[in-house]
């Protein structure tokens, strides 16, 4: 079974609200996912993001791939300097 973090959109149309799911990369984008890891609100000034970084680190070790925009989001808000910083204790 091929494991994907990506966004689940919801919210009302043209204001929309992500949650960051980890789902079979064979289910709808808005369908049945796994596990709930985090939201992200684009709409919002300054955009929101958070994320149980415990959570997404797990997810990646055991083989889940995030897709390109989720990616893109954790590198910039930090995600993945917090596995830097485990390694370096």
């Amino acid at each position: 079974m091929a494991v994907k973090i990506r966004l689940k959109r919801i919210g009302a149309k043209k204001k929309p609200f992500y949650r960051i799911v980890v789902a079979d990369s064979r289910s709808p984008r808005d369908g049945k996912f796994i596990e709930e890891i985090g939201t992200y609100n684009p709409v919002s000034v300054p955009k929101q993001f958070s994320v149980d970084s415990e959570k997404v680190l797990k997810w990646i070790s055991t083989g889940a791939k995030p897709t390109d925009t989720v990616d893109r989001l954790f590198k910039n808000n930090g995600v993945y300097d917090v596995k830097s910083e485990e390694q370096g204790e």
